[in-house]
């Protein structure tokens, strides 16, 4: 990603993606970026976490732990039902971080992705 891209999606014309920062004195030291989603299965908006990060030696301050609490907050004043998002499978200190504060793995689902060739190769299939 390049900075023109983020500053677009954060700033541009149709916004489509929103952030939140984690500063120690006034030093940015931690990120969530995210985007709303929607569930067809609750009729409603959610927001899907797309990046936490919190650097390495703030790890552990809470920060992270803030960080989804905004999240939470704001799907909550907005009446969104859920905040979701991905993580890999060998991540066991953040998958530990993330029971710990309540969240459930959705095992039962496998993820799927089009990128590059497969993508542009569907896309034409469209216009036959």
């Amino acid at each position: 990603m390049t900075v023109e891209q983020l500053h677009e999606a954060l700033f541009g014309e149709q916004v489509s993606l929103y952030g939140l920062v984690a500063q120690v004195d006034a030093q940015v030291v931690g990120f969530a970026v995210w985007f709303r989603n929607f569930s067809t299965w609750r009729g409603r908006h959610g927001i899907y976490l797309e990046d936490l990060f919190v650097a390495p030696e703030h790890r552990g301050s809470g920060l992270g732990k803030a960080l989804l609490a905004a999240l939470a907050r704001e799907c909550v004043t907005k009446g969104y039902p859920r905040l979701e998002w991905w993580v890999l499978d060998w991540n066991a200190p953040s998958i530990e971080f993330y029971r710990s504060l309540g969240a459930v793995a959705m095992d039962e689902w496998t993820v799927f992705r089009l990128t590059d060739d497969a993508l542009a190769e569907l896309a034409a299939r469209a216009g036959a």
